[in-house]
């Protein structure tokens, strides 16, 4: 079984990039206050990402992860906003979804993949989109700046999946296929939220 591969046959269908909601954001078209519920609802995800590595007992990167929260909080104060509670019940059937997964080590490993596998070309595009099209404070940059470089957490995630037998890497695929399906699902209630009040 050809780990690396299965996991991202699981992604394809829902590859990030695709979306019409990055697609719009890519091109200046999403408008900002889409931008705004986007950090709000979506920073309630990001707060989630230390549980997943928790679990797999790797103190450094979760600790990681919450500096990369504090980031996107920056972000969202750049856009006159901050993380809240999910409205949105995609956005909340995410964050439960992941709850669930990052509970056991090999679900885990293919939740985180199918999240942090895309971090780096999602985060480059996003960064692009907004000094080209946003007039916004350099505070939302930083969170998109990390992750445009950031391969190691997909790497070590890949390394760890190598040494599962193979009962375990399957459900790490499902995990993985569960958890690219619910992002997009995600930024679909987003896309398609009304405008903020």
């Amino acid at each position: 079984m050809n780990i690396q591969h299965e996991l991202d046959q699981s992604i394809s269908p829902f590859r990030l990039l695709d979306h019409p909601f990055y697609r719009a954001w890519e091109c200046g078209e999403l408008p900002i206050e889409k931008l705004s519920r986007y950090a709000e609802e979506y920073g309630a995800f990001i707060q989630n990402m230390p549980l997943g590595w928790e679990t797999l007992k790797d103190a450094d990167t979760a600790l990681e992860e919450e500096e990369h929260t504090q980031l996107w909080q920056l972000f969202a104060q750049g856009l006159g906003t901050q993380i809240k509670p999910a409205q949105i019940p995609e956005t909340q059937a995410l964050i439960a979804l992941a709850k669930e997964l990052f509970a056991a080590p090999a679900s885990a490993l293919g939740a985180l993949y199918a999240f942090e596998s895309q971090q780096p070309e999602t985060a480059s595009t996003k960064l692009k989109g907004l000094l080209e099209f946003y007039q916004l404070p350099q505070s939302v940059e930083p969170y998109f700046e990390e992750h445009s470089r950031n391969q190691h957490e997909s790497e070590k995630i890949l390394n760890a999946l190598g040494a599962l037998d193979e009962s375990d890497q399957r459900q790490a695929v499902s995990a993985c296929k569960q958890m690219s399906k619910a992002l997009w699902d995600a930024l679909s209630g987003i896309h398609n939220s009304p405008a903020l009040n």
